[in-house]
């Protein structure tokens, strides 16, 4: 998982009644057409943290090297060539010649320089710069040629080329900024709350075995849509093409109408998980910030919530429990020897007495005498969560703790979780999409933005958080694959033991794809149904068909 990202954007919109026809399936063009989970919160490359920014920035943003996400392997992009210094220190890229932006701005090593700077400027608070930091001290970029640069970093950085399939090259000099691209698509239209319009860069550089220009569809429509429901009426109905990420019950449902259009990829990378909120300055009570920061606390609470049924139940079986922040799925990288996640209410109560809090009359209490009781927030219209949650608080009262639980609009969400931190709990998911543990800089440095139960320290707040820093400087900076997978074992150890994030299930890999589209090849690794989007193109059948 390359990054890691907290999830889901949503908001309810109108959307667009009909895509553009549809060419014969030897031809090229026509305007795929499927839906956003949720309002862009920014079309800079480098400012991407949630799923919908993440789709604009995959479509549009050209990077100097591609992570295959079917085979797994790495390509050359905008890059001809790269090599990595025995270091693990510097990376030197051959770049293509001749190319140039969607706007006309030529493309050179200036281009990557001025990227490379503004990505690891602090002040930018990039999460995606995140996953480059091993150690203290300047990024310092060369560019001897038009065609050739050089990317020194204060520490070796492990799996250093991995991480530039995340970085989209800006323009130093075009005056549409991050808006003009070198990705197969740029952004025509945006209607704020509606759609996002996006349109063939007819200056992609890249060809196909008959050198025929691509892309070869002409534009995508990405609408605006929270509702998983209606998401899935429009699928039915022929107006959407795709579904990138299906949830069970939808995957179950389309499988019985029209197996052909639904489609499992196995066991996925991505997982859902709880946290409590342990931001000092929160607007949280006293006591409950006391529970929170309680490692027998979050303990408890994560062995007294039954996983397996989540998984059969929420999710028809198309899920397991989740171990930690490394799916099973991720084979190399999974530490195998983690304790297996066990229901236990009775070793929960055992934990939390010696916690100093009491079971009493089937409710808990702290020490003080406080009825332990926390709400937990997740994004309205999503019913997985709802239902995962509904089980938690049925789960939760055998130990006669009470939950709540409150659903809010993403942009809502993303408000609590990382500006006023003014929630208890939150239930999300995140998307992971690469294998390698560098992508989770940004959730484990203390300092990250994305290290979602306390982000942003300006030093580790527990000698824990402070070990996770050590060690996940220590596997970036190591070349060896050894050190590192013993280093990135430690991590999960630790927060096996500590809880931060209570880590719930992993689902598989599910989406829905319209027969109209031709040269789909769902994968594991997000995105899921388009990560191939520049050899896509709409054949003679535009709308799936049920079975009678």
């Amino acid at each position: 998982m390359r990054r890691v990202w907290i999830v889901l954007a949503l908001i309810l919109v109108l959307c667009w009644p009909a895509f553009v026809s549809a060419r014969t399936a030897d031809q090229s063009g026509g305007e795929l057409h499927f839906c956003l989970r949720g309002e862009p919160k920014t079309f800079n490359p480098l400012l991407v943290e949630e799923d919908a920014s993440e789709t604009i920035r995959y479509l549009t943003g050209g990077v100097l090297i591609r992570l295959n996400r079917q085979t797994q392997a790495l390509e050359p992009g905008l890059a001809v060539s790269w090599k990595v210094s025995p270091n693990g220190r510097t990376i030197k890229f051959h770049l293509r010649s001749g190319l140039h932006f969607s706007d006309g701005t030529p493309f050179t090593s200036e281009d990557v320089a001025y990227t490379m700077k503004a990505l690891m400027d602090r002040q930018l608070h990039s999460p995606t710069g995140d996953s480059f930091r091993s150690g203290e001290g300047q990024v310092i970029v060369q560019t001897p040629s038009a065609d050739s640069v050089a990317v020194t970093f204060p520490a070796p950085v492990a799996g250093l080329e991995r991480l530039f399939d995340q970085v989209a090259i800006l323009s130093a000099h075009s005056p549409k900024k991050e808006m003009a691209v070198l990705g197969p698509f740029y952004i025509a239209d945006y209607a704020p709350g509606s759609s996002v319009l996006l349109r063939r860069n007819s200056n992609y550089w890249k060809k196909d075995k008959g050198g025929k220009p691509l892309p070869y569809l002409d534009s995508i429509r990405l609408d605006i849509q929270r509702n998983r429901d209606i998401e899935l009426l429009r699928f039915r109905r022929g107006e959407i093409h795709l579904i990138n990420i299906l949830d069970a019950e939808y995957f179950d449902r389309l499988q019985k109408e029209t197996p052909a259009v639904a489609h499992d990829a196995g066991p996925g990378l991505d997982s859902e998980q709880l946290w409590f909120n342990q931001v000092p300055t929160a607007p949280v009570a006293e006591n409950k910030k006391a529970w929170f920061r309680s490692t027998e606390f979050r303990k408890a609470i994560s062995m007294a919530i039954n996983r397996a049924d989540l998984s059969r139940i929420v999710f028809g079986g198309h899920a397991q429990p989740a171990f930690g922040p490394v799916s099973p799925a991720n084979h190399f990288w999974f530490n195998s020897a983690l304790p297996v996640p066990q229901y236990d209410s009775a070793a929960a109560l055992r934990l939390l007495a010696q916690a100093g809090f009491r079971f009493e009359g089937g409710t808990l209490r702290d020490s003080s005498g406080n009825r332990v009781e926390f709400t937990v927030i997740t994004n309205s219209g999503n019913k997985s969560r709802e239902q995962m949650v509904a089980m938690i608080q049925q789960d939760l009262l055998q130990i006669g703790v009470k939950v709540n639980l409150v659903t809010l609009d993403f942009p809502s969400l993303i408000e609590r979780i990382t500006r006023t931190y003014d929630y208890e709990a939150c239930l999300l998911g995140l998307v992971n999409t690469d294998l390698d543990p560098n992508s989770q800089m940004n959730v484990w440095l203390s300092s990250a933005e994305n290290h979602q139960w306390n982000p942003k320290q300006s030093k580790p707040t527990t000698a824990w958080e402070a070990e996770l820093d050590r060690l996940m400087r220590a596997q970036a900076s190591a070349t060896s694959d050894k050190k590192r997978k013993a280093d990135w074992d430690r991590v999960q150890l630790i927060v096996s033991e500590q809880q931060p994030f209570v880590y719930l299930v992993n689902k598989n890999s599910m989406s829905a794809i319209s027969p109209a589209v031709v040269g789909s090849a769902p994968s594991v690794l997000d995105p899921h149904a388009f990560w191939n989007a520049e050899v896509l193109r709409l054949g003679p059948d535009p709308a799936p068909r049920a079975q009678k």
